[in-house]
């Protein structure tokens, strides 16, 4: 896997990162069974693929860029799709974790 790939499925890895935690939420304390199927599915494969990336990206890099990109799609999605609080010094907040991931990438 070239390092190139190696982002990308990176950026794969974190959304379905995202996707577990939206998930979480929608199982409703794992009480729904397709939602807490498919919650632990994406949980496997965000896991699965962050593994994968490790062995060509430095573990810090790509748990803390898996991580931010998991936190900023979550917030993003809390704000959509549950109407969680869209103030500008949040909106601020993720821009920084934004400028930490963009800033890990261009450090390789």
């Amino acid at each position: 896997m070239t390092i190139q790939t190696a982002w990308i499925v990176l950026v794969i890895a974190g959304v379905f990162e995202t996707g577990w935690a939206v998930g979480l939420k929608y199982s409703q304390g794992f009480t729904r069974l397709g939602w807490s199927v498919a919650t632990v599915v994406m949980i496997a494969l965000s896991m699965g693929l962050l593994g994968i990336v490790t062995k060509v990206l430095p573990l810090g890099t790509a748990y803390a860029v898996w991580t931010g990109i998991g936190a900023i799609g979550t917030v993003m999605l809390g704000m959509i799709l549950f109407g969680e609080s869209a103030q500008a010094s949040r909106l601020v907040c993720l821009g920084l974790i934004l400028v930490g991931i963009v800033g890990l990438k261009f450090a390789e």
